[in-house]
């Protein structure tokens, strides 16, 4: 304890750490403010309906309220939150494996970084005016008693709601763009990262209360019940911290080289090849698809075999979403690993550099034994992700309140673990650049995760 709270007292000493760290905090803290204000024409008394939409089901738009903190159901400015975001990040990049111009933008280092930074903005303003739209179709539906636009059509017009709120909705998320990116480049860790952090943490003190409330007026047992589950969830948090940082280590042994009096190389190094190399974004990349049916069905409220499909896809407890949305979570996982491990490329820069992994030929032999390797460890990873994704479900089923049970896997939890153990890793490089004892002594973090690297 004593010497956490040195190493604590250290990261105050280092100015800039300082100064990062109390501008994240600044930047978290407009975003938490701006994700209360609601929008303009919309009374806050008949939003009922929208709230149990997304915290009283178990369905996709529950989830979708977690990563923005709540201001989905509260009809905030922010109520998009930075999803359609990290929907231009995914196209571009797909783009990036199908289309030569983005090919060649990311083989332009920093140049082509910048070029395709400002696609994926102009990217996100038009997801956001299409999902804009949506969102307020949505709203309609379920609390149409919080439009003033249909209450009160004196108030705001109809065509004044629609207009004014389609521009706020998106600007809202420009802003909530701008603030990820000056996070990163000001603050510590990835800004993207932390704000769909901060929004999951956010739901979260709400959701152990209700459990709790839930548990407490349950005199047979609801004591007990409710440790059993802080155990469990102790205990699937370090499943996933394992999931996380697991890595399969392949030796590579470099040529010996001596110049002058001087020997370079001739020493075994290794790959550590990430059991979980795709992260989080096969979920993402499946809930994107489990999101398709249900906005879809939101256009056509009078189609009955819509409405049909759009209620099995968001329902987290039927058996056809969790079959459909495991087995999208396996093919993406595949999918995403090839895009982000190239064997190809890691053959090539070992023999430049004269290294080889023992027993293996260099070139194409070594990029069929790391394919294999991958393929390997990919299968039980992208199993186990699929499980960790559809523990929130066999939470409900067991019992817990569905706004707690998000936080037993899926998501929330990898985005939270990934998120923290990347935001660590940062303050100890700090640390360890100025000679100081880390916040992990023993195991330091070695990597950074996925979530960061896409978000």
């Amino acid at each position: 304890m004593k010497s956490f709270i040195t190493t604590i007292r250290n990261i105050f000493k280092i100015e800039d750490l300082r100064i990062r760290i109390l501008n994240t905090l600044g930047f978290l803290l407009i975003y938490r403010l701006g994700s209360h204000v609601v929008l303009p024409g919309i009374d806050t008394n008949g939003l009922a309906g929208l709230i149990n939409q997304t915290t009283g089901t178990n369905n996709v738009l529950g989830l979708l309220d977690i990563f923005a903190g709540g201001a989905f159901s509260r009809a905030s400015i922010f109520a998009l939150g930075i999803m359609p975001y990290i929907s231009a990040s995914i196209v571009v990049q797909l783009l990036g494996i199908a289309i030569p111009y983005f090919q060649r933008l990311q083989k332009e280092g920093e140049s082509g970084r910048k070029k395709m930074n400002q696609i994926t903005r102009y990217l996100t303003i038009l997801i956001a005016l299409g999902q804009a739209p949506g969102y307020l179709v949505n709203l309609r539906n379920n609390a149409p008693a919080a439009m003033l636009s249909i209450t009160n059509p004196e108030f705001i017009s109809p065509f004044q709601f629609w207009f004014t709120s389609v521009f706020i909705l998106t600007a809202g998320t420009i802003f909530v763009m701008w603030l990820g990116e000056r996070i990163t480049e000001k603050g510590i860790g990835n800004g993207i990262s932390l704000i769909i952090m901060i929004g999951i943490i956010a739901k979260l003190p709400v959701a152990f209360w209700d459990e709790i409330s839930s548990r407490v007026g349950d005199v047979q047992g609801g004591a007990v019940v409710l440790l059993l589950e802080i155990v469990a969830l102790l205990g699937v948090i370090i499943t996933v911290i394992l999931l996380v940082q697991g890595t399969r280590k392949i030796p590579v042994q470099f040529a010996k080289k001596i110049v002058g009096n001087k020997q370079y190389g001739g020493v075994r190094q290794y790959i550590p090849l990430k059991v979980n190399a795709a992260g989080v974004m096969p979920i993402i990349f499946a809930q994107a698809i489990m999101f398709i049916p249900a906005t879809i069905a939101q256009f056509f409220p009078g189609s009955e075999a819509l409405q049909g499909v759009g209620s099995t896809f968001t329902n987290f407890t039927s058996f056809w979403y969790n079959f459909v949305f495991s087995l999208l979570i396996v093919v993406f996982t595949y999918f995403y690993t090839a895009i982000s491990v190239n064997p190809n490329q890691m053959a090539e820069d070992m023999k430049r550099n004269g290294g080889f992994i023992p027993g293996v030929k260099p070139g194409r032999k070594t990029s069929d034994f790391i394919d294999d390797v991958m393929s390997k460890i990919t299968l039980p990873g992208s199993l186990f992700l699929a499980l960790v994704a559809i523990l929130p479900t066999l939470a409900i089923i067991a019992g817990v309140n569905s706004n707690f049970a998000h936080f037993y896997g899926g998501t929330s939890l990898l985005i939270l673990v990934g998120v923290v153990l990347d935001t660590l890793q940062q303050i100890e490089s700090h640390l360890l650049m100025r000679h100081y004892d880390g916040l992990m002594k023993s195991g330091r973090i070695k990597g950074r995760t996925a979530v960061g690297a896409a978000m």
